[in-house]
């Protein structure tokens, strides 16, 4: 199942998460794969593509990061997928 993540930072926060993204890469644990990963041009925001089909996977990703970011994760379609829902 594909996963579209979107990111905020606070302006509080700003400096601790980009040292914190740095030094880890904020790499996806074993059993998620990111498919990419987008920033905004002035780095408050942004956007994951990532493929699981193990959402408390995800959850245990964005969880290393929800003292300093907030998310909203969706389970998202392929074209080819949705083309099954809509027959």
């Amino acid at each position: 199942m594909l996963f579209h993540v979107t990111y905020h930072v606070s302006p509080q926060e700003r400096d601790q998460a980009q040292k914190r993204f740095k030094e880890t890469g904020a790499l996806p644990p074993e059993g998620v794969i990111m498919l990419g990963r987008w920033h905004s041009a002035g780095g408050r925001k942004g956007f994951m593509i990532a493929e699981s089909t193990d959402a408390v996977a995800i959850s245990k990703w964005i969880q290393n990061w929800t003292d300093l970011l907030s998310f909203k994760v969706t389970p998202v379609l392929t074209d080819e997928e949705f083309g099954e829902v809509i027959g």
